[in-house]
């Protein structure tokens, strides 16, 4: 009598030990710490140099607090958090660095054209994305207390991707104190704990302030701590709109905190997660026309070059700068250069010599110049090869200075090689960071299809799904596993 096979179980969680860790990820990993490493290093060499300079020593406690706030805390709390920080939905957002950021406090089920409409609807203004232009409009603004309902709110991660859109109301044309909440779209077959389908997940805070952030010391925004207010302001608002919405309240979804988001606010909960469904709002032509351009917005997005990256190449192209202008002086008084490398008197025959030999070996440096230009250029255009040897080099001449200073060789200052060395150190940072690092690991095809209006014939465009995969994955594919 044959028996009736059994289904084969799918398991819910897979092996961090059944993928090997490949080099470039290894490299990658590497790099990171070690840029975490030497940025610290770089923050005492600035610190000690400031104590020899006089009255520019307040000059230099502000460079100090620059490196540290935006340099080495973030890259320490980034390699501490990829260790004890869940990769895994806990009911919190994550900071760029890693950190545990605000909680996720709303539950939406709907398109994104529905959110859009019931949003603006209810008095909700959809925040620009960071631009360099809006950054320096929000600071602006802020600083002349100048009205600005449209600035930007900065980037929490959910499901390893920052938000995909982000509404605000501004308080009394005020931009240090906003309502404002993000949104993330749940990936395709997720559920909340406990077996609820959503489509969306938010989390909404209020700013009170502006001031320094008590993890990174760097300048951010100061939220409320009651966090339940700002959840149940929204849900009123988008009730009071009167559009459809219906709400249903997931009772004790987690217990109830008292904790500090990302930046050191205080932060409390009831642990209530209300679930908005907007299944039955209607949609305008401008909801439409909204929802149409964030996912065109989105797909350029995971093509859209890093900061990181464009800061890493020219921090390269300066390096570059700096050696032409090193050989361009040299060669134009080139007598005193051959005699200041050449000890005591010489005779023409030894003169002419030397001359050689330094000849060749400014050539030999000239062309190291070119190569080393070709490689930013690389870098500049995505090639994850060229990142990890523009980051190796870089590395290798840290590692170099290192050995001499520890073995007794002359102090790094300012009169000798701080500022070279401060260039190769935030090369390493920048290459290493999560974005340059995602951003040159994207999935990329060659699409057949014409080139789209804006961009030259020929040009290489991601296809949907490749770009779907680039957004869906983690921000960080290089852990180890």
């Amino acid at each position: 009598m044959a028996h009736a096979e059994k289904p084969q179980e799918v398991p819910k969680t897979r092996s961090a030990l059944g993928h090997p860790a490949s080099r470039s990820t290894v490299v990658d990993y590497v790099s990171f710490v070690f840029g975490g490493v030497s940025a610290i290093w770089l923050a005492w060499l600035v610190l000690t140099e400031s104590f020899e300079w006089g009255w520019f020593l307040i000059l230099f406690f502000v460079l100090f607090w620059i490196v540290l706030a935006y340099l080495v805390l973030p890259r320490l709390h980034r390699i501490l958090t990829e260790i004890y920080v869940p990769d895994y939905f806990i009911g919190r957002a994550r900071t760029s660095d890693g950190l545990l950021g605000d909680p996720i406090n709303l539950a939406l089920v709907g398109s994104e054209a529905q959110l859009d409409d019931a949003m603006r609807e209810a008095g909700w203004t959809r925040a620009d994305d960071v631009t360099f232009r809006s950054s320096w409009r929000i600071v602006t603004s802020t600083l002349l207390r100048r009205s600005y309902d449209e600035a930007p709110v900065s980037p929490l991660f959910l499901f390893g991707r920052q938000q995909d859109a982000a509404y605000q109301q501004e308080v009394k044309g005020n931009p240090a104190k906003r309502h404002h909440v993000r949104f993330w779209r749940c990936p395709d077959g997720w559920l909340l704990p406990g077996g609820h389908r959503v489509e969306w997940l938010a989390a909404g805070t209020f700013d009170r302030a502006v001031g320094f952030s008590l993890f990174t010391l760097q300048i951010t925004h100061k939220i409320d701590a009651n966090t339940d207010i700002e959840r149940d302001h929204i849900v009123s608002t988008l009730l009071r709109a009167d559009v459809g919405v219906e709400v249903a309240v997931l009772r004790d979804f987690s217990s109830g905190y008292h904790s500090r988001n990302g930046g050191g606010d205080s932060i409390e909960t009831d642990g209530d997660l209300p679930v908005v469904d907007l299944t039955q709002v209607p949609v305008d032509p401008e909801g439409a026309g909204v929802a149409a351009d964030a996912a065109a917005r989105r797909l350029a997005l995971a093509e859209r070059r890093p900061v990181p990256t464009t800061l890493g190449v020219l921090l390269m192209v300066l390096r570059v700068a700096a050696g032409v202008g090193y050989v361009v002086l040299n060669v134009l008084d080139w007598h005193r250069f051959v005699l200041s490398e050449v000890a005591g008197s010489v005779t023409p025959g030894d003169e002419a010599t030397a001359s050689l030999v330094l000849g060749v070996a400014m050539g030999a440096f000239g062309a190291g110049l070119v190569l080393y230009f070709l490689l930013a250029l690389l870098v500049f255009f995505g090639s994850n090869w060229a990142r990890i040897a523009a980051m190796s080099y870089s590395a290798l001449i840290i590692v170099f200075s290192a050995v001499d200073y520890l073995d007794g060789g002359p102090q790094v200052s300012l009169r000798n090689n701080l500022l070279g060395l401060a260039l190769d150190i935030l090369v390493v940072l920048a290459l290493s960071s999560k974005r340059s690092r995602s951003w040159a690991r994207r999935p990329r095809t060659r699409s057949a299809a014409p080139a789209r209006s804006g961009r030259g014939r020929g040009a290489v465009l991601p296809d949907d799904a490749a770009a779907r995969a680039a957004l869906d994955a983690p921000a960080d594919q290089t852990r180890l596993r």
